[in-house]
């Protein structure tokens, strides 16, 4: 099949489109690089062996969607595209919802006229909100704390209901946990511009020197060691539910919200712990004061992804730090 993805240049994306790559499908970029470097390009086509067309545009941009659309036969759509640091959503709340909403209503609008009415969203167990118990399951009620959480429970609702509307789409939403780790070659990972909003990237910098300590919000939680516990997930293990999720999506139609995650929640200090461990390193940390909004525990059930994808993570916490750290040495 020809698979656009969008996003596909930054961190998950370019771990699925190698994946898709090694599974025989032909693939389509669309990336506006506005925090990703086509250099990637390179470092998909080193792993994969085959490069993928490219386009470099921003998926709000209607005329640019439908040159991609016309130029190839696209028979799905996995859309990562969007905007996705909560505490910046908060500050620009308005570019949040414009950016992630907007492009995703003008992808669907171009994909509904040339025919092609599969696709896999990339959502967030953001969208359980902060008074669900874990583990998390599908069928929990949702809310959100941020706007960068609300767009991904509003453009969840906006695809079930197109799926509902029109038979003839096949929609899943993919709600992940958290993503780390690198592919094992070292060659693609995550790298972020500037200083990095996620842990495990932080942390890795700090362990290589280039940022002075990692700060651990808090360590009063009702967790074992006291920090919060989160569902940390190798990104080649998520690339590959996409791979199971696009495959379900074109033997289904309707709409169907997924977990992606381990079944198990790690603490900060866990990671910390672990991290030290696979790599021979020490990573200086100190204890702040907890962020508002965070909460306790975090982790997923997964018996959904396995009943409806046959997915199941494969990796463990020490393989995601040691393919981790691995890659940040030979960038």
């Amino acid at each position: 099949m020809k698979i656009l993805v969008t996003g596909g240049i930054g961190f998950i994306g370019s771990h699925t489109v190698v994946e898709l790559i090694e599974n025989g499908h032909d693939v389509v970029i669309v990336d506006n690089l506005s925090n990703s470097s086509v250099k990637v390009l390179d470092d998909i086509q080193k792993i994969a062996k085959r490069r993928p067309v490219f386009y470099e545009a921003d998926i709000r941009d209607k005329a640019a969607m439908e040159r991609v659309f016309t130029e190839n036969k696209i028979d799905a759509v996995i859309h990562f595209a969007g905007l996705k640091a909560v505490g910046e959503s908060i500050q620009i709340p308005m570019e949040y919802y414009h950016n992630n909403i907007t492009g995703t209503l003008v992808l669907c609008d171009v994909m509904r006229t040339h025919g092609c009415k599969t696709i896999v969203f990339s959502s967030s167990a953001t969208v359980y909100g902060m008074n669900n118990v874990s583990p998390f399951k599908e069928d929990m009620p949702t809310s959100c704390t941020n706007p960068y959480g609300w767009t991904k429970l509003m453009l969840e609702q906006i695809l079930t209901d197109i799926a509902h509307s029109d038979p003839e789409w096949s929609v899943v939403l993919l709600r992940y946990f958290n993503p780390i780790g690198a592919h094992p070659s070292g060659i693609i990972g995550e790298n972020p511009s500037g200083i990095p909003n996620n842990l495990f990237p932080y942390l890795a910098r700090v362990a290589a020197g280039i940022l002075p300590c990692l700060s651990i919000y808090g360590n009063d939680y009702d967790t074992p060691d006291g920090t919060g516990v989160r569902d940390y997930i190798h990104v080649v293990d998520l690339a590959q539910g996409h791979l199971k999720a696009l495959n379900y999506a074109t033997e289904h139609k309707g709409a169907e919200a997924i977990n992606l995650g381990t079944s198990r929640g790690t603490s900060v200090l866990e990671l910390v712990k672990a991290f030290e461990k696979a790599n021979g390193v020490k990573v200086k940390y100190k204890i702040v004061e907890r962020r508002p909004g965070d909460i306790a525990t975090c982790y997923a059930d997964t018996a959904k992804a396995t009943e409806l994808l046959g997915w199941s993570a494969k990796y463990g916490i020490e393989d995601m730090c040691r393919h981790g750290w691995n890659y940040m040495n030979k960038k």
